[in-house]
C-alpha cells in the first residue's frame, strides 16, 4: 500500500473515530490530524471538508457491507430455510458495530442534511440488493404468492430493522442471541402466514 493511502485510511480511522464520539460539526481538522497522527495539510490533500470525509466514512462502509454474498433462490430448498438465511444475514448486519457505528454519526447529519436520508436509503445494502429477485423467482416456482415483490422485500427488512436495528441504534436494547434467533423466526413465520403457498 502506497504512503499516501495509508495515510487516508488513517484520516479515515480517525475522522469515524472523532465524529462518532463528538459529532462531524464539534471536530476540527487540527483534532483530526493529531489522531490521525498526520499533518493538518495532509488532511487538507486529501479532503477538503469535513462533508466530504463524512461522504467518504460513508462510502467506505458501503463499500466493505456490498462485499457480503446474495442468497440465490433453490426450488430443491424449503422456502423457509431459505428466507430464514436471508434473515439471519440481514441481522448479523443491522446489528453490526461498523454499521451502527456509522449509522449513529449519520443520523445527527441528517437532521441537519435532509438529502443525505434519501442518498442512505438509495444506498442498498445487506438482502436489500437482491431480495425482491429472489422472491419473485420463489412466485415463478410457486411456493410464494406476492403481487409486489419491492413492497414486500420492504416488509421483510423492515420489520427487522424494527426490532434488531432501531433499538441498538438508539441504545434502547441490544438484542442477545436467543432474542435475534426468536425475531428471525417470527419474521420468517409471518412473512409466510402472509405470501406462502403451503
Amino acid at each position: 500500500m502506497k504512503l499516501s493511502d495509508q495515510k487516508r485510511l488513517q484520516i479515515l480511522d480517525a475522522a469515524e473515530e472523532l465524529f462518532h464520539s463528538f459529532g462531524v460539526e464539534h471536530t476540527s481538522m487540527d483534532q483530526l490530524a493529531l489522531q490521525a497522527q498526520v499533518s493538518k495539510r495532509t488532511v487538507y490533500n486529501h479532503f477538503a471538508t469535513k462533508e466530504q470525509l463524512f461522504q467518504a466514512i460513508l462510502q467506505r462502509m458501503s463499500d466493505k457491507l456490498r462485499q457480503g454474498g446474495e442468497v440465490q433462490f433453490n426450488p430443491a430448498l424449503p422456502i423457509a430455510e431459505q428466507l430464514r438465511r436471508i434473515a439471519a444475514d440481514e441481522v448479523a448486519l443491522l446489528s453490526s458495530e461498523a454499521l451502527l457505528r456509522v449509522a449513529k454519526i449519520a443520523i445527527v447529519q441528517m437532521m441537519k442534511q435532509p438529502e443525505l436520508a434519501q442518498t442512505m436509503n438509495d444506498n442498498a445494502l445487506g438482502c436489500k440488493r437482491y431480495l425482491a429477485d429472489f422472491l419473485q423467482q420463489a412466485c415463478q416456482a410457486n411456493v410464494l404468492t406476492i403481487a409486489d415483490t419491492v413492497f414486500a422485500s420492504q416488509q421483510f427488512v423492515y420489520q427487522l430493522k424494527s426490532f434488531v436495528f432501531y433499538p441498538a441504534l438508539f441504545g434502547l436494547h441490544q438484542a442477545s442471541a436467543p432474542e435475534l434467533q426468536h425475531i428471525i423466526d417470527e419474521t420468517v413465520a409471518m412473512f409466510l402466514a402472509r405470501y406462502g403457498n403451503c
